[in-house]
């Protein structure tokens, strides 16, 4: 057994890591609930914007976002979105595990990366995947449209290359602060089942019987193509961003939670493991005491 001393000095040492981990989980729990607030009010745009292309897909079928070109590239291009930081729980791992899952499902597609946040930047570097671009100084922890346009637009313009048959975004969709999801979610080519699936598993909005709403569609379809879906796109996108650094900060909040409580479980049982040891030593000091005594009787 540990001498007292040594035990003393582990309780001090634990104690102190329950205090860090306390400060940190504070920190994310504020930060958790300013994304949380960014997610709520961001969502239903996005939603309403799906709701509406669910709508009118029949009248835009010919958008270079929505169809299909005649031969396919079998060459996707994936963004994934991480955190920066680790101790996050199973944030980033959950996240790479969906990656390497779809590759392997389409082991007969060509993949190129770009990557938000550093995490995502090393997993791609040490599986020796195709890295053509990173994000990592240009979106803060704090993110700002203005900044996630930056990569939406960058989105955009290789898709319309056609070098590409579809870009598919890897993130965590935010539930609640205990529940988030790790998502592959098809950013473009816009596919109606993924929309319809989208707003039905994921915000469980159910698909209507077919509207009697009359959509009039001013200047003309291509116009509406070419400028408004980019336009959505873009808040689509930011959201993402916004969804994935909720569900960061909820991770580490549980993460330095957990923490917490293991240190002072750990802290109760050093102390339970000193109290024994001072009492051994208490006993022992008495025995000899009375040895000493019966002794000198002799």
């Amino acid at each position: 057994m540990a001498s007292g001393k040594e035990i003393k000095w582990r309780i001090k040492t634990v104690k102190n890591t329950a205090k860090i981990t306390k400060a940190m989980e504070l920190i994310s729990t504020v930060k958790m609930k300013k994304a949380q607030d960014s997610v709520l009010a961001s969502r239903p745009f996005a939603i309403e914007a799906l709701k509406i292309l669910r709508e009118i897909w029949d009248s835009l079928g010919e958008s270079i976002y929505l169809k299909w070109p005649k031969s396919k590239k079998h060459r996707t291009l994936a963004v994934i979105i991480s955190s920066n930081k680790w101790l996050c729980g199973w944030y980033n791992v959950n996240i790479f595990k969906k990656v390497a899952s779809y590759i392997k499902e389409n082991s007969t597609t060509k993949f190129d990366f770009i990557t938000v946040w550093k995490k995502s930047m090393d997993f791609v570097v040490r599986t020796w995947n195709n890295l053509i671009e990173d994000y990592s100084e240009v979106i803060k922890d704090s993110v700002e449209i203005s900044d996630s346009k930056k990569v939406s637009k960058n989105l955009v313009a290789k898709f319309r290359t056609w070098e590409y048959d579809k870009v598919v975004v890897f993130y965590s969709y935010y539930y609640s602060a205990i529940t988030q999801k790790a998502l592959a979610k098809q950013f473009l080519r816009i596919k109606k089942e993924d929309i319809v699936e989208y707003l039905e598993e994921i915000v469980w909005i159910k698909e209507e019987p077919k509207s009697t709403k009359e959509y009039k569609i001013e200047p003309d379809k291509a116009t509406i193509a070419d400028e408004v879906i980019p336009m959505i796109l873009d808040m689509m996108f930011y959201e993402i961003l916004l969804e994935a650094k909720a569900s960061e900060h909820a991770s580490r909040m549980v993460a330095m939670k957990n923490a917490k409580d293991s240190a002072w479980k750990k802290v109760f049982e050093l102390t339970l493991s000193y109290n024994k040891a001072r009492q051994a030593s208490i006993t022992k000091e008495i025995s000899e005491i009375v040895s000493w005594v019966e002794s000198m009787k002799d």
